[in-house]
């Protein structure tokens, strides 16, 4: 919900939510297989895209598995899809911290990949299940006010 929330205030003239639903990364599966349709996809998404955003959740202090294998499929495609692409992140979380532990691992992760990740201002939505309406629009002014930053951000990046 909070990426869609960006994307709304983004207000790009395309959205496209990448799907992530991979096999686990295994290199022997990409040896006798080749890179799965569905990473190609995605990689090419990215290369295509203006602009990245990523919403993670917090599980276990860190990107959820699904996030981390997603990341080591689209690293094996030819190229480097991310190499200086302007990346916004966030997090929503049930945790107080709203994520915070998962953006710092999801920036660790995403360093051998050389994007132009955005320093902030930082989206960390705590106690997420109580921050969206029922039609999923994140209510906290706070939030709403950091989330149109990291937007405007992330369009001043894009135009650099």
């Amino acid at each position: 919900m909070l990426m869609r929330n960006a994307a709304e205030i983004f207000a790009a003239d395309e959205f496209i939510e990448g799907d992530t639903n991979f096999p686990l990364f295994n290199a022997d599966l990409q040896d006798a297989e080749g890179i799965p349709p569905a990473v190609q996809k995605l990689s090419d998404q990215i290369a295509a895209a203006d602009a990245v955003i990523i919403s993670t959740p917090e599980y276990n202090k860190a990107i959820s598995g699904s996030l981390k294998n997603a990341l080591d499929w689209v690293s094996r495609t030819e190229g480097n899809p991310w190499k200086d692409k302007p990346l916004a992140i966030m997090s929503a979380a049930a945790g107080r911290a709203g994520g915070e532990r998962s953006q710092f691992s999801l920036r660790l992760a995403m360093m051998p990949f050389r994007t132009h990740i955005l320093q902030g201002p930082e989206v960390l939505v705590g106690g997420s299940s109580n921050e969206f309406d029922e039609n999923g629009k994140l209510t906290g002014e706070t939030y709403v006010k950091f989330l149109t930053e990291l937007m405007d951000e992330l369009r001043a990046a894009i135009r650099r």
